[in-house]
């Protein structure tokens, strides 16, 4: 496959650089993280009314942009090279989900509320156990339909307006319903993870009523595993611009730090080390463009869902891989001062290290691929 970018790709992709280079610096990334928001809710605005990459993947119907996930992914790894602190990827995956689901009035109204700049958060699973095991569950008696149990590590759940929520039926096949944190019976509460930059919560029902305009799919089966692949590459785009930012400022620090009367990146085993990091983030990008190119297919249905949750599972594995062992590297090359809060690595690294779990480790997306080539089976 031959791949490059269009002359729009590569606009957005400079006009995306150039405005996270002002906007989310080292200080405002550590502003945003240690407010009790957890992001900047001027800078999430400017990003919607100047950047609009909230409307990125909403189709053109519902007045969105209507892009493809090639320009998607240019911004998450942009956003991800500055670690922007902001609801973006929360947003970009219920985008995602929804654009799955037949057309409604509550979807259509969720899409609106998208391009207004509210936050609707996704709520898949209950990843305690399983990212691939639903907690909450749908109770009918009397005609009326409550929803109950949890789902854990929902970004940017606690500051959401909707919340996108998975539950197993009855019949054990599974719904997508949409509630709104007020109602009687949700309690989302703010996670406290390893890395400040990437909010999470956890959202609670106790017998939540919902009514039947509220649900977005009765029968989400499939929907749930192909909404979990399509999260998994929103995701490495993410790993893929921590890779790419912990080698270059990992080489910045390498030329600046003197020891022998000589630059420490003029070291043979200092330039190995970054030449593997080089290496890891470059097949990472490769893997991620790739399965960016491979959900455009899909969309237009020139590839089927196996093809998708292929590209999902290798872009997973390897970006995972990738972003924790040039991190890592990272803080090595800076020496002891490498973890401590002075050097943003140290950020980079704990972002690497959440991601790396999210969704699935990456020894978990190898045995799911190894199962669906070698056993037909796509968990």
């Amino acid at each position: 496959m031959k791949f490059a970018f269009t002359d729009e790709q590569r606009m957005l992709r400079d006009t995306s650089q150039a405005f996270l280079a002002d906007t989310s610096s080292s200080r405002a990334v550590r502003m945003a993280c240690a407010s009790d928001r957890g992001f900047d809710d001027a800078l999430w605005r400017r990003v919607c009314d100047d950047m609009y990459w909230q409307g990125i993947l909403v189709p053109e119907e519902n007045d969105g942009l209507g892009l493809g996930w090639v320009e998607m992914v240019i911004v998450l790894e942009a956003a991800g090279e500055r670690l922007l602190t902001s609801p973006l990827f929360a947003v970009a995956q219920s985008a995602a989900a929804l654009t799955q689901c037949p057309k409604t009035a509550c979807r259509d109204a969720l899409f609106g509320s998208i391009l207004a700049g509210d936050i609707v958060a996704l709520a898949l699973s209950n990843p305690s156990s399983d990212w691939h095991c639903v907690d909450a569950r749908v109770d009918t008696s009397e005609g009326v339909t409550h929803l109950s149990g949890e789902a854990g590590f929902v970004s940017c759940g606690y500051a959401a307006e909707h919340v996108l929520v998975a539950a197993q039926n009855a019949d054990d096949t599974l719904s997508l319903w949409c509630i709104n944190p007020s109602q009687e019976g949700v309690r989302i509460e703010r996670t406290p993870t390893m890395d400040q930059t990437r909010p999470m919560a956890h959202l609670y029902m106790d017998a939540v009523t919902v009514s039947n305009e509220q649900c977005l799919l009765a029968d989400a089966n499939e929907w749930f595993n192909r909404t979990l692949a399509l999260s998994r590459i929103l995701t490495v785009a993410d790993q893929v611009g921590i890779a790419q930012a912990s080698l270059d400022i990992s080489v910045a620090y390498t030329k600046e730090r003197s020891q022998f009367d000589r630059t420490i990146a003029s070291f043979q085993a200092i330039k190995h080390k970054a030449a593997d990091m080089m290496l890891k983030v470059e097949s990472a990008r490769s893997l991620l463009y790739y399965a960016a190119c491979t959900v455009d297919a899909w969309s237009v249905g020139q590839v089927n869902d196996e093809a998708l949750l292929e590209a999902a599972y290798m872009a997973s594995a390897c970006a995972s891989d990738a972003a924790f062992f040039n991190a890592g590297s990272g803080i090595q090359m800076h020496g002891g001062v490498g973890i401590t809060e002075e050097y943003d690595i140290q950020l980079y690294f704990k972002r690497a290290r959440a991601t790396e779990s999210f969704l699935g480790r990456p020894s978990d997306m190898r045995e799911s691929l190894a199962s669906q080539l070698l056993d037909g089976a796509a968990p």
